[in-house]
């Protein structure tokens, strides 16, 4: 079943989703490649195949292995494949997203915290919080992934 486009149903909302996507990946100090792994963690918990698409194919282009990107899901099996911010940052995405069932830890709170600086967490959450947004119009409104067979 084809439902509507959100970003012509209602481009005040999509002009305010993109201007928090627009801060998230232009006015923190976070490497690109980690917005984008957190981008593609949250959208696969989520289960977005259009936003998992699209991260995947940032990350491969930003320089990431295929090899690696395929163990995201399962991180904590291959965490010497992930720096240490790497893992902080997918370990703070997954709670933050399952927020639901988590409740965002204390001692997760603690971990995350000491591997950013506190701007620099904001930021991280705020990046987290807009994928899971654009995960939830995506999945809602069924957008396709661009990918090919």
């Amino acid at each position: 079943m084809t439902r509507l486009n959100w970003f012509e149903a209602s481009p005040g909302a999509a002009k305010a989703l993109g201007g928090l996507h627009h801060f998230v990946t232009t006015g923190t100090n976070l490497p690109p490649q980690l917005i984008h792994l957190v981008f593609l963690r949250a959208s696969q918990i989520n289960g977005c195949a259009h936003c998992i698409d699209i991260h995947s194919r940032d990350l491969i282009k930003g320089g990431m292995s295929v090899e690696k990107l395929v163990l995201v899901p399962v991180w904590h099996e291959a965490a010497h494949l992930f720096s240490e911010q790497e893992r902080s940052a997918l370990a703070w995405t997954e709670e933050v997203t399952l927020v639901s069932e988590t409740h965002v830890s204390d001692e997760a709170y603690v971990a995350a915290s000491s591997a950013f600086t506190p701007k620099d967490l904001v930021d991280l959450t705020a990046a987290i919080a807009a994928m899971n947004a654009f995960n939830r119009m995506g999945v809602s409104f069924r957008l396709s992934p661009a990918a090919k067979a």
